[in-house]
C-alpha cells in the first residue's frame, strides 16, 4: 500500500512541461532570442507575419538585447513582425519611465526595424469608462492579426502570467484587473515608494495566452519555488502558470538557480540513477530527515526504503553507517572560528589554523551587506585577532531615500552656522536639492550631486558599521565600481575597469580569505555583477601566476536575500543571542535603509528582520537534524576556483 502511494507521489512531483536549465540567464536568453530569430526567418521566407506575444519585467531585458545583437551583427530583420505586449500598468501614462510601452521601446523597438504600425500595447491613458471596449478591440486585433505564433512570459513569485493573478478563470480574456499586493511589491522598485505603483493593469487573459501557438516562459534566480509548482504541481487557478501544464507546445527556459527547486535538482535520486558522492549522500539523507521531522541519527532502514533511497542501502550498506557518515559531516561544518582555530590541528575543520592571524578581506556589493549576511563572522573574525578589511563594491546611492538628502543637508547648514563657518555654498547645494527634488519625476535620475550626497550618506554609515566591528578607517575599502553609477535601478553589464580595480585591491591586500555574497536572488543584479567581478579578479591573478592566490580560500554568504540549502553549508557559524542583538544593532546604524526599504523586492521585512529569521531558522534545521541548539547561525559554501 505504502509503495502505491509513493508512486503517486512521484508522478505528481514530475515535470508534466518541457523545462531547459541553463547555466546562466544569458544563455537562456540566447536560447530564446534563436527560437524567436529561427520563426521570424521563416516566416520571412514564406513571405508571412510573425506574430510575437511579448512579456516585459527584468526577466526579457536579457532576451531583448540579445534580439538587438542579433538585428545589428547578424542582419535579422523585424519587418515582418508584428507584436502584441501583455499587459500595461493603469492608469499610466505611455511616456512614464515605468510603463511597459517605454520599456519595450527602450529596450527592444526603438534599436531594430520594425514598423511602429505593428506595435500593440495595451494602452493605460484610456478613461475607465473606454477600458473594456479597448480590451474587446485588442482581442479583435490579436484574431485579426492570425493569432500569437509564439508568446513570450515570465512568471510572477505568486505564478502569475501577464497580470493574470491567483484566482484568475482559465476563460479570462483580456481586462482590467486588480494587482495582488505581492505584485506591487515586487515591483515597487522601479517606482519612488509603493504608493505610487498602479493597484491596476489591463492584462491579456489567460485564455488569450493559451490560444499562442507556441509558449516560452522564461524565469532566473529566485523562481525556484513557484516554478516548480507551476511546472510538477496540480493545475490550478491559484497558480496560474500551472495551467501552461494543458498547452501542447509551452517550454520554461530557466537558470539553475530557479530549477533548484525541481524534483530532478532537489531530489535526483528519485529520477533515476545517481552518483553517489558524499555530498549526494549527505543532500538525500538530510532532504529525508527534514521531511520525516526526524534526527538523522533516528532514521531507520524502513525510512530509507519508504523515500526511495533503497539504492543508497545497497551501495553503501546499513542505514545507521550512513547516518552517522551525514551527522559527522553537519557536525564538523559548525565552528565558532570563521578564520581557523589557532595552534589546533583538526582535520574536519571547514577552515585551517594557519596562517594565524590570517588578513581576511569581506567583499559587500552594497554598503550594508557585510553586517546584514555575516555580521556575527564579521565581528568573530576581528576578536579572534584577525586582520579583517572590508571593500564596498558599489556606492548603493540609489536606495537613499530624497528625504535624507535634505535632511542630511540641512544638517550641514546648521552645523557651519552653529559654528561660525561660513555656509553660503552649502546653503545653495541645499536650495539646489530642494528644486530638484520639488518637480522631480517618478524614476527620474538623480542630479550628479544628490547623487554624491546620497553615496556619501551610506559611506559614513558603512564607516560608523566598521567602527562598530572595532575596525580603524583604512581597513574600509570604497571602490565604487563603475558598472553601479547609472543614477537608474537599471545597471550596466561588468566591465573591465570594474574588474582592475578589483584586481589592484586583492593584489595589494593578498588575503588569506576572501568573503563575497553569494546571494544571487537580489532582484536587481547587483550581487550578480559583483559576484562575477570578483570570480574573473581571482581566476586572472591565479592565471597571472600571483602566489598568494593558492593560499586564499573564497568562502561565499548569503542572508539578505536568501540562505544556503542546509545540505550545501560547508561553514556554520553559531551566534548566542548577544550576537544576535550586537549583530542587529549593527545593521540598526544604517539608518537610510531602516524603517521603509528602498528596494525590498517581494519581501516587506526589514533587512535586520530577513537576517535574524534567516539565521535562527539555519540554527533551527541544524537542531532538528539532531544538533546542537543555537540561537543563530551565519551559513557559508566555498568557491574552489
Amino acid at each position: 500500500m505504502s509503495q502505491n502511494k509513493l508512486e503517486i507521489d512521484l508522478s505528481d512531483s514530475f515535470e508534466k512541461i518541457p523545462v531547459k536549465i541553463f547555466s546562466s540567464p544569458k544563455q537562456g536568453s540566447v536560447f530564446a532570442a534563436q527560437q524567436i530569430a529561427d520563426l521570424i526567418r521563416e516566416k520571412q521566407s514564406l513571405n508571412e507575419k510573425c506574430v510575437l506575444g511579448l512579456a516585459t519585467g527584468s526577466t526579457p531585458i536579457t532576451l531583448y538585447a540579445e534580439l538587438v545583437r542579433m538585428h545589428r551583427e547578424e542582419g535579422l530583420s523585424f519587418k515582418n513582425v508584428v507584436t502584441f505586449n501583455l499587459d500595461e500598468y493603469y492608469p499610466l501614462e505611455r511616456q512614464a519611465l515605468q510603463s511597459y510601452w517605454s520599456f519595450m521601446h527602450q529596450h527592444l523597438f526603438h534599436h531594430v526595424d520594425i514598423d511602429p504600425a505593428n506595435i500593440h500595447i495595451p494602452n493605460g491613458e484610456l478613461p475607465k469608462e473606454e477600458v473594456k471596449q479597448h480590451c474587446l478591440r485588442y482581442e479583435q486585433m490579436i484574431e485579426e492579426a492570425g493569432g500569437i505564433d509564439l508568446q513570450i512570459l515570465g512568471i510572477g513569485n505568486n505564478g502569475h502570467i501577464g497580470f493574470n493573478e491567483p484566482g484568475s478563470s482559465i476563460f479570462s480574456k483580456t481586462r482590467l484587473v486588480s494587482l495582488d499586493n505581492s505584485t506591487r511589491i515586487a515591483n515597487a522598485s522601479n517606482f519612488q515608494n509603493i504608493s505610487q505603483v498602479p493597484r491596476m493593469a489591463i492584462t491579456m487573459g489567460i485564455s488569450t495566452i493559451l490560444k499562442a501557438r507556441r509558449i516560452l516562459l522564461m524565469a532566473w534566480g529566485m523562481k525556484a519555488p513557484i516554478v516548480a509548482k507551476s511546472a510538477e504541481g496540480h493545475v490550478t487557478e491559484q497558480i496560474p502558470a500551472s495551467i501552461l501544464q494543458q498547452h501542447n507546445d509551452c517550454t520554461f527556459i530557466i537558470d539553475e538557480i530557479a530549477a533548484g527547486e525541481l524534483t530532478r535538482i532537489k531530489s535526483p535520486w528519485l529520477t533515476g540513477e545517481v552518483e553517489w558522492t558524499p555530498q549526494m549522500i549527505k543532500r538525500a539523507v538530510v532532504h529525508m530527515a527534514l521531511k520525516l521531522e526526524k534526527p538523522v541519527l533516528s532514521l531507520t532502514t524502513h525510512d530509507y526504503n519508504e523515500n526511495g533511497l533503497g539504492d543508497l542501502l545497497v551501495e553503501k550498506g546499513e542505514a545507521y553507517e550512513i547516518n552517522l557518515q551525514v551527522f559527522y559531516m553537519l557536525r564538523d561544518s559548525i565552528t565558532g572560528w570563521p578564520g581557523g582555530k589557532p595552534d589546533a590541528v583538526i582535520p574536519s575543520h571547514p577552515e585551517r589554523s594557519e596562517p594565524y592571524p590570517k588578513r581576511c578581506l569581506i567583499f559587500s556589493p552594497h554598503p550594508d551587506d557585510d553586517i546584514i549576511s555575516m555580521g556575527g563572522t564579521f565581528m568573530r573574525l576581528h576578536d579572534q585577532g584577525h586582520e579583517v578589511h572590508v571593500a564596498y563594491q558599489t556606492s548603493g546611492n540609489i536606495a537613499v531615500t530624497d528625504e535624507f538628502v535634505t535632511r542630511f543637508l540641512d544638517f550641514a547648514v546648521g552645523f557651519e552656522d552653529q559654528f561660525g563657518i561660513d555656509n553660503q555654498k552649502s546653503r545653495q547645494i541645499l536650495s539646489d536639492a530642494r528644486a530638484f527634488l520639488a518637480t522631480k519625476k517618478t524614476n527620474q535620475v538623480d542630479t550628479d550631486q544628490i547623487r554624491s550626497i546620497k553615496g556619501l550618506i551610506r559611506r559614513c554609515e558603512a564607516k560608523a558599521t566598521c567602527r562598530y566591528v572595532g575596525l580603524t578607517d583604512d581597513r574600509c575599502h570604497f571602490l565604487n565600481l563603475p558598472f553601479y553609477e547609472t543614477g537608474a535601478v537599471q545597471k550596466n553589464p561588468m566591465s573591465e575597469e570594474d574588474v582592475l580595480i578589483t584586481m589592484k585591491l586583492l593584489q595589494d591586500l593578498k588575503p588569506h580569505q576572501v568573503y563575497c555574497a553569494g546571494d544571487l536572488a537580489d532582484p536587481h543584479g547587483t550581487h550578480k555583477v559583483c559576484l562575477d567581478i570578483v570570480f574573473e579578479s581571482m581566476k586572472r591573478l591565479k592565471a597571472s601566476g600571483e602566489k598568494w592566490v593558492e593560499d586564499c580560500w573564497v568562502w561565499l554568504y548569503k542572508g539578505a536575500w536568501q540562505e544556503w540549502d542546509i545540505a550545501e553549508i560547508e561553514m556554520a557559524i553559531p551566534m548566542s543571542p548577544d550576537q544576535v542583538m550586537k549583530k542587529r544593532f549593527g545593521i540598526f546604524i544604517h539608518q537610510s535603509q531602516k524603517d521603509m526599504v528602498p528596494f525590498q523586492g517581494a519581501d516587506s521585512r526589514e533587512f535586520w528582520q530577513r537576517a535574524e529569521d534567516r539565521n535562527a531558522n539555519t540554527a533551527n534545521l541544524y537542531a532538528a537534524l539532531g544538533l546542537t541548539k543555537y540561537a543563530a547561525m551565519e551559513a557559508f559554501v566555498r568557491w574552489i576556483y
